[in-house]
């Protein structure tokens, strides 16, 4: 069967909404894939303070926020369709919306971006909500993108995604296991946005910087890290915890960026385990910066491990085609959330369906 599926992503970094249309395929229990057409929307600078400051809202404001985000996409990814000749060309609509609360200990999380909205505005079917019924389950509610590495990239050991968090999975014969490392780009660019840079392109400041130890020290002895799998991490963690902790030292933000690389590095290293010529697939904003990804293919080098980045659409917009392939496995009612990797009781089909036409 193929399909023709749009998925959408809005990811921690705050940068923009993916929107990538895919051609999916399954033979025989065989998937591959397309990335024929996508785009990044960048946000505004008032959808960027939304976004920034929703947690503390109201909770009316919050919902109210969540239907014009919802409408907002709608409205986009309708124009991509236009702008792409794909008007009657898209089977279904993925959207995993912007995460703004994440707590799966208490049973919760939430994704703005009200799908209604978006099914009203494209007149297609939206599968949305793709992390609730394993978070119901007694999961992490993530990561959610293993059963793309599991069902696309077979021959790599490892795949790593720098966003505004990091996050890992580990592909062995007997085991498939995933969890958040540590925040990234939107740590990095807060630091940044001190400088008057959105972002610290390549990493360049960054390698004007020093280590500063008592720094790095404090960082890397915060008790996540101590936590064994499967863990992942709320925006709050990066926002409330690791970002104070940089603050409160009076230094440079070279120096700020330069230990913050050196703890991200440190701690995707200390992820992966000794092996023989092992492979990592690198996707993620954080592949663009070079002085970061020097960092972390040294250290694990001395782990065997192979860093490898792929072509610039899979770099860019890997998440967004896997939650289409997310979005396809609940259209055929198919497990796409993995207990292996969340900790739920049972794999899951998740995604709720809305129909944009009668």
């Amino acid at each position: 069967m193929v399909y023709y599926v749009i998925g959408t992503m809005s990811g921690s970094s705050i940068d923009g909404l993916d929107i990538a249309y895919c051609r999916i395929e399954e033979v025989g229990g065989k998937w591959n894939f397309e990335i024929e057409q996508a785009a990044c929307i960048e946000f505004d600078e008032q959808w960027k303070q939304k976004l920034t400051n929703i947690a503390d809202v109201s909770a009316k404001e919050l919902l109210l926020t969540h239907v014009e985000f919802g409408h907002w996409m709608g409205k986009y990814i309708h124009q991509f369709i236009e702008e792409h000749n794909l008007t009657h060309k898209v089977h279904l609509i993925a959207s995993h919306g912007h995460t703004v609360f994440h707590e799966p200990a208490l049973g919760m999380t939430f994704q703005m971006g009200d799908a209604a909205s978006i099914a009203a505005e494209t007149q297609l079917p939206i599968v949305s909500d793709l992390r609730n019924l394993d978070v119901a389950l007694g999961g992490q509610g993530a990561p959610i993108v293993p059963i793309g590495e599991q069902l696309f990239w077979s021959d790599y050991q490892y795949f790593l995604n720098i966003g505004g968090i990091s996050n890992i999975t580990i592909q062995s014969a007997d085991k498939f296991l995933a969890f958040d490392v540590c925040p990234a780009n939107r740590i990095l660019n807060l630091i940044a946005n001190e400088m008057g840079m959105t972002y610290d392109k390549e990493g360049i400041e960054a390698s004007k910087g020093s280590i500063k130890d008592d720094l790095l020290n404090e960082l890397n002895d915060l008790d996540y890290y101590q936590k064994p799998y499967p863990k992942s991490l709320s925006n709050q963690f990066g926002l409330e915890v690791i970002f104070p902790i940089i603050q409160k030292y009076a230094i440079s933000n070279q120096d700020k960026l330069r230990t913050m690389c050196e703890h991200i590095a440190h701690q995707i290293a200390e992820s992966v385990v000794l092996g023989e010529s092992q492979k990592m697939l690198v996707t993620g904003g954080g592949a663009f910066n070079t002085f970061l990804m020097k960092l972390i293919s040294e250290k694990l080098l001395t782990k065997n491990v192979e860093v490898v980045i792929p072509d610039l659409k899979l770099i860019q917009y890997k998440e967004a085609l896997v939650m289409a392939l997310i979005g396809t496995l609940r259209w055929r009612e198919e497990n796409n959330v993995l207990s292996s990797v969340t900790g739920a009781s049972r794999n899951s089909v998740g995604g709720a369906l809305w129909m944009g036409q009668e």
